[in-house]
């Protein structure tokens, strides 16, 4: 089967929980969710069964610190490379801080705090700002421990018509999507942005700077390119 052609003017930005470490805590730092959580009681598929309650609080918690916090300057400068370029955001995050900052296609390969799905279904649907209710037999639209990430079919397809790729704020361990960088073209433009990494994705340049000094740099260069 033939490769999909690459276009030259689409640009696939992956990330990860790091790009919002400076308001929202993640799974993996020091001070981390899972220090304050256990992991068995407020984020796997077993979890919502046998303590739904705790894991609807757990999210809804998650969700009042995204509303509290604001697009950085990483999501501002990705969201400025639609001035010139056809920009695909795939992200692990659940958060909806790029679209906030002015990304108009982004991909939620793990969910989203800002969809449901009722508790037998797996149909989702837009809930807003609002929190999550029980009442409402209903959980959120996220990935948990245990289930099946939804197909990525269409994201790998993205990956590999981009002819510039930029991976921002993942230590690319979370299976499968951290295999996502090796269906970028080997004759693409590939950036790893990250502080940790579990392994780095052939063929990309590196760049282990705090992705707040880093991005920006990139973007205007991409920028200036065009």
């Amino acid at each position: 089967m033939s490769k999909p052609e690459i276009d030259p003017n689409h640009i696939v930005v992956f990330t990860g929980a790091g790009i919002s470490a400076d308001q929202l805590a993640t799974f993996t730092d020091d001070n981390g969710l899972w220090l304050k959580y256990r992991v068995e009681e407020v984020s796997s598929a077993q979890a919502l069964k046998a303590y739904p309650e705790k894991v609807i609080d757990f999210y809804n918690f998650r969700k009042q610190e995204v509303l509290s916090a604001h697009p950085n300057p990483v999501h501002i400068a990705i969201a400025e490379l639609e001035k010139k370029y056809r920009v695909s955001v795939v992200t692990s995050n659940v958060d909806n801080l790029h679209e906030r900052a002015g990304s108009t296609q982004v991909y939620h390969v793990h969910g989203s705090l800002f969809e449901a799905r009722h508790l037998e279904s797996d149909v989702s649907f837009s809930i807003g700002d609002r929190l999550y209710s029980l009442e409402n037999n209903e959980r959120p639209h996220v990935v948990l421990f245990g289930e099946q990430v939804p197909n990525l079919y269409e994201v790998k397809k993205l990956f590999k018509t981009a002819s510039k790729v930029l991976i921002v704020g993942t230590s690319l361990t979370v299976k499968p999507v951290c295999n996502l960088p090796k269906y970028a073209r080997g004759r693409a433009e590939k950036i790893l942005v990250s502080k940790h990494v579990n392994k780095r994705p052939y063929g990309f340049e590196f760049i282990p700077l705090d992705a707040i000094i880093a991005v920006p740099l990139i973007v205007k260069r991409w920028l200036n390119q065009h």
